[in-house]
């Protein structure tokens, strides 16, 4: 079966072949798939990251066909790079480069090379650790199904920001609170830890980073540190526990 790869600075995943359909993820620039099924002008795809599906339009013709199946290099930050033609196109964190220069001055894609446009710009120093990476999508809107930069759900903040640290998460939070190691009490936490949350039900649905002193950055209406304990986040601005901690899990 054919790999390709995505080429634009993202590509929607969508629960069924049509564009009022909800989305249910995205693949990031350099993030590779193969391709299961097809509707019309529709392709039903898995991710090789983290085998999630979902439909993507070929319309958006972003995405040729690729070899390569070892890890690219994964952008830390967000970063500008210039087409061939001297288009920019911005790259959000967790993007995945391939055929760097030397120098890392840029790289390709097949044929399709690209110049960094800042010449300091290096894709190589991510964040020291989960927190600063996480800080960097601080007021970031809330998008269902977001990976970027413009737009990012709770979910999605954890696996991009754990894929730039080389810890590889599924898509959605239920799942991803499954991996790591049991953190038993609160007063245990440490920075970078992982939390997990629930609203009404018992049915984990939320999940954020633990920064330390109590606080925490998720991603609920924009990317934002509220207060965290034991119960689980207060919000200041609704006056009320908004979540409830379900379980805290360690992955590095």
């Amino acid at each position: 079966m054919d790999l390709f790869i995505c080429t634009n600075t993202f590509i929607p995943l969508r629960s069924a072949p049509a564009h009022s359909a909800e989305m249910d993820s995205q693949l990031l620039f350099g993030e590779r798939f193969q391709i299961i099924d097809s509707a019309a002008t529709w392709q039903k795809i898995e991710t090789l990251f983290d085998r999630y599906t979902g439909w993507i339009d070929s319309f958006h013709r972003g995405y040729e066909v690729w070899d390569e199946v070892f890890p690219g290099i994964i952008a830390g930050n967000q970063l500008v790079c210039l087409k061939e033609d001297n288009s920019p196109l911005t790259l959000s964190p967790g993007s995945e480069l391939f055929g760097m220069k030397d120098d890392f001055s840029g790289f390709a894609i097949g044929l399709r090379k690209y110049t960094f446009r800042d010449p300091g710009a290096s894709p190589l120093t991510p964040h020291s650790s989960l927190t600063e990476t996480a800080l960097q999508f601080l007021n970031v809107p809330y998008l269902w199904g977001g990976r970027t930069i413009g737009g990012i759900d709770c979910s999605g903040l954890v696996q991009v920001v754990c894929k730039i640290h080389g810890v590889k998460m599924p898509r959605d939070a239920k799942q991803q609170a499954e991996l790591g190691t049991i953190v038993s009490f609160f007063g245990e936490a440490r920075p970078g830890d992982l939390i997990f949350f629930s609203g009404e039900t018992e049915r984990i649905s939320h999940t954020g980073i633990f920064l330390g002193s109590g606080k925490i950055i998720h991603s609920s209406g924009t990317v934002r540190i509220d207060r965290v304990d034991h119960q689980g986040i207060w919000s200041d601005d609704a006056g009320r526990y908004t979540h409830r901690l379900r379980v805290i899990k360690r992955v590095l």
